[in-house]
């Protein structure tokens, strides 16, 4: 039986680790990572920011691992994502049976929380039916969510009204917009968006030195948000951004 730690080590800041994940840190011995390219590098370099700066040094070891690559150009967008999840289970299971030796504690070091947009607990539970036992601990974490509103200044709910967290591709499904959290909007879609009543909150690189922030509303600034996003995305090579879309009555 192998125990793995899934530690949500925050949106990027690594004083956003809490004291819970800083104990799991110090408990685990092998540390998975996945490289995504050169273009990603940094990712894996805020990773281990966050190793130097709260684990033992010398204590454990890193274990990289190539990232298969999704099907961006898949006319069926599901059947893409199972298929890469499957590749993942596949990688993850030789790994594990490689790299864990009796004793070691393995760690998964995952952006914002494990249970939110990240889908590693799915594919262990491929890679148990792939025959690789395992225990597995939960340690939440601070999420993008939470962080675009802290940075904003506003809170996520209003009185009796709910919140709705949703992907980018599915924001044009929504026949009308209260109260919006947006995730994965690789596409911009608030930007197709004419509803003079709602205001946009958006982030990016949240707590981390790179963190842009815009706010107003949607109609005026909308196409500033496309600009400056793109402009980062092309300097830094990749981008993770969040935002709140909100009518305003």
């Amino acid at each position: 039986m192998h125990t793995l730690l899934l530690i949500g080590i925050g949106a990027g800041d690594p004083r956003q680790v809490t004291l819970q994940a800083i104990d799991a840190l110090r408990r685990a011995s092998v540390f998975f990572v996945l490289e995504k390219g050169a273009d990603k590098d940094e990712l894996v370099q805020l990773r281990r920011r966050v190793l130097e700066q709260h684990a033992a040094a010398g204590s454990y070891r890193l274990v990289s691992m190539d990232d298969p690559q999704r099907d961006d150009q898949a006319t069926d967008y599901a059947a893409a994502v199972q298929d890469w999840h499957e590749q993942r289970a596949q990688l993850y299971a030789r790994t594990l049976r490689d790299q864990l030796r009796p004793g070691d504690i393995g760690a998964f070091l995952l952006w914002g929380d494990p249970t939110l947009y990240d889908s590693t607990l799915r594919i262990l539970d491929r890679v148990r039916q792939l025959g690789v036992a395992l225990s597995l601990e939960v340690i939440p974490g601070i999420s993008s969510v939470q962080a675009l509103a802290a940075s904003h200044q506003i809170p996520l709910n209003r009185i009796g009204e709910p919140l709705t967290v949703l992907p980018g591709r599915r924001l044009a499904e929504q026949a009308r917009i209260d109260n919006v959290v947006v995730m994965l909007d690789g596409q911009c879609a608030f930007a197709t968006l004419d509803d003079p009543e709602l205001t946009i909150y958006w982030g990016a690189y949240l707590g981390t030195e790179d963190q842009l922030l815009i706010a107003g509303p949607l109609q005026q600034v909308k196409g500033q948000i496309v600009r400056v996003r793109e402009q980062a995305r092309m300097r830094k090579g990749w981008i993770m951004d969040t935002y709140l879309l909100r009518r305003e009555c």
